[in-house]
């Protein structure tokens, strides 16, 4: 197979797509062979712009994913025997500069091997503290740009920005090693790693900015990750209940949004556009995750996911049983987010204003006062009570802290419609 000059928008637009592809991977392997999540960083964009200016004129090589790890790493044997404060380091690492030059750095079918797993765990490593770990995740090997993982979180951009930086400096510093953990080390490391996968669907199933409500190469991408941890770690019963929660939503995507792309609630879903393969998957998933001892997070999570998801519409939706889910969720890991969907859950089953007045009760939660999914759940329960001018200010508010394009036009749509 021979490489074929195309167009420079053409070549672009596939540099694009390989980087989205290739890129946590070609981090993960930079970053174990150098031990710099800055130098890896670097070298990346430094392979992207040679192949933006190469490719038009050369052609797209057979094997992007490793022509990219190739000429990175050139770049990065290149940069640290420039750099002095770097002379040192490239002597322990024992990097081969000669043999850089040729030896593959892909496994034998060519392809660049994936050690993003390894990455994930450094990242995730207790020397970091909990909010530097997740967020360096999201950067590093899911490619959310700062704001976007600041949003995730809701704070501001400059802060996690330095939350960023600064766990890279830790990992540099310690010589945290880039590796999957021992068996000892496991329970303590898991959590997190989850936590970071779960962020990476959850900016997929409902983007925090953009013009889509959904990115679902994020929404896949952390799919396949669990998958990969599942494989790893059969008898872990959050990591079965992590994929069957992300499947159990997942499985909701062609129905989320309208012919046009407007956001579609789930009163609202055809659900016969539901993956029911994929749901079948998941509800296989959710009994080997509540047993055989206390139910953790995910678990009780995708054991709510599921009863939606078998349920023919929201009205024969199984209410009680999924406020008594969440009643077990808020003791396992108490919350004002998940106090928000219990509340919402209880306005199913007992009705708006009950739900209203849990959802008041939390007004004063710093925490909710930007959060988007609260203010809507405040605004279309006052909707459901006819309090129209409270409605309308409700909505109003929520629209502040709309992040994607069809959530703002959806709201834009209810208030129109009020006004009217």
């Amino acid at each position: 197979m021979t490489a074929e000059p195309i167009g420079a928008p053409d070549s672009r637009a596939l540099v694009e797509r390989v980087f989205r592809e290739e890129r946590g991977r070609l981090l993960a392997a930079l970053a174990r062979r150098f031990g710099d999540l800055d130098l890896a960083e670097e070298v990346t964009s430094d392979a992207i712009e040679v192949a933006l200016a190469r490719w038009p004129v050369e052609g797209v090589p057979p094997k992007p994913g490793a022509w990219l790890m190739t000429t990175a790493r050139r770049k990065a044997v290149d940069r640290l025997r420039r750099d002095k404060t770097y002379a040192a380091r490239l002597a322990v690492l024992q990097v081969d500069a000669d043999r850089a030059d040729h030896a593959p750095p892909a496994d034998a079918d060519g392809e660049l091997p994936d050690e993003r797993l390894q990455l994930f765990f450094t990242c995730a490593h207790p020397a970091l503290p909990a909010e530097d770990r997740t967020a360096l995740t999201l950067r590093c090997l899911a490619g959310l740009a700062t704001p976007e993982v600041a949003r995730a979180f809701l704070v501001p951009t400059p802060t996690m920005a330095k939350r960023i930086v600064r766990a890279k400096k830790k990992i540099r510093e310690a010589r945290i090693p880039f590796r999957v953990p021992g068996a000892d080390e496991l329970p303590e490391r898991l959590p997190v790693v989850l936590q970071v996968v779960y962020s990476i669907f959850t900016e997929g199933y409902a983007a925090s900015t953009g013009p889509d409500l959904q990115r679902l190469d994020l929404a896949d991408e952390a799919i396949r990750l669990a998958r990969i941890l599942h494989r790893l770690l059969p008898a872990e019963r959050e990591v079965t209940g992590l994929l069957a929660l992300m499947l159990l939503n997942h499985a909701r995507r062609d129905a989320r949004t309208g012919p046009d792309g407007e956001l579609l609630l789930l009163d609202e879903q055809d659900r016969g556009r539901w993956d029911r393969l994929m749901i079948e998957e998941g509800r296989g998933l959710v009994i080997p995750a509540v047993s055989g001892g206390p139910p953790g997070p995910y678990g009780v999570q995708a054991a709510i996911a599921a009863l939606h998801d078998e349920a023919a519409d929201v009205a024969t939706t199984d209410w009680p049983q999924i406020v008594a889910l969440y009643d077990v969720l808020l003791a396992i890991t108490p919350s004002p987010v998940i106090a928000v969907n219990r509340a919402a859950a209880i306005a199913m089953r007992d009705g708006a204003e009950a739900g209203l007045a849990l959802l008041d009760e939390l007004a004063d939660e710093p925490l909710l006062r930007a959060y988007h999914p609260y203010l809507v759940a405040r605004a279309d329960l006052l909707h459901r009570l006819g309090r129209l001018p409270d409605a309308v200010a409700a909505y109003r508010k929520a629209l502040e802290s709309a992040g994607s394009d069809p959530e703002r036009r959806h709201l834009e749509r209810r208030l129109a419609s009020l006004n009217a």
